[in-house]
């Protein structure tokens, strides 16, 4: 699967999309077993922020936050799908929900490491 350029997203009932740009394309592709995204199942990949654009549903889009209220994690408010967040171990970064980009298939990317979230490096002293 060539992942490289830009690429389209949306949520499920289309009321929220955005476009990414993958230059060299999935890059930390990855899972994560917090409490948040163990429940949500999402494979992520990393790009700076000025890499994604919000195009349209901005007022669709719902944040949450837990824990320390670094990341932020948005949703449609209608669908309920996970489109992206702002990254806690580096908020230059957001991670994209592959699943909301068209024409990916999440199952066909072969294993996907998991992030060790319950461990967070920001928690460690």
């Amino acid at each position: 699967m060539d992942a490289i350029g830009m690429h389209k997203g949306t949520c499920h009932c289309g009321n929220v999309e955005f476009e990414v740009n993958l230059p060299n394309g999935f890059e930390e592709l990855s899972r994560c077993n917090c409490s948040m995204c163990a429940r949500r199942g999402a494979v992520v990949t990393s790009v700076p922020l000025s890499s994604f654009t919000l195009s349209k549903g901005q007022n669709h889009l719902t944040l949450y936050q837990f824990n320390t209220k670094t990341a932020e994690h948005y949703f449609c408010d209608t669908c309920g799908i996970y489109t992206h967040h702002k990254r806690r171990s580096n908020p230059n970064q957001y991670a994209i929900n592959v699943a909301c980009l068209e024409g990916v298939d999440p199952f066909q990317l072969g294993p996907i490491p998991t992030t060790d979230g319950q461990n967070h490096s920001c928690d460690r002293k």
